[in-house]
């Protein structure tokens, strides 16, 4: 079976796909909901209480369309309806452990912050694997005094 997807907006490139798929506010926040057991759509609102119907159901349908989200009907109409994780959708928990450990590293980063002593801070060194930027130079257009 072929499954249409929702079109990347970047062609190619796998970190723009990945957004796509998992960006934006709410998403990750309903795959983790989700990562236990089905839902409800109430069940998952619990979650997000901020969050309106209207983009809850946008973002359940984009969950949807890119088979991270299965909606399961559980009797005839207007009988409630089940969400839950696909297969495909539970490769994401590692993702979403790896940002909830990160997370929590920077509020804590920020909160030792504010306890310490101020210090200048030290630049820090881009990883190996990404080419330094070049330094800016001075721009021609601007005015001096």
């Amino acid at each position: 079976m072929v499954r249409s997807r929702r079109a990347n907006p970047i062609i190619d490139c796998p970190l723009t796909a990945a957004l796509a798929a998992v960006g934006g506010k709410w998403k990750m926040i309903i795959v983790y909901s989700l990562a236990e057991r089905p839902y409800h759509f109430a069940g998952v609102r619990q979650f997000l209480p901020d969050v309106s119907q209207k983009v809850l159901t946008e973002q359940l349908r984009e969950l949807i369309a890119d088979d991270i989200v299965v909606r399961e009907e559980t009797g005839p109409l207007p009988a409630p309806v089940l969400y839950s994780l696909t297969e495909y959708g539970r490769t994401l928990l590692p993702l979403i452990d790896f940002a909830k450990a990160w997370g929590r590293a920077h509020i804590e980063h920020f909160t030792e912050e504010r306890t310490e002593p101020a210090r200048s801070p030290q630049p820090s060194s881009p990883p190996r694997s990404l080419p330094r930027r070049p330094k800016r130079t001075a721009r021609s257009d601007t005015v001096s005094a």
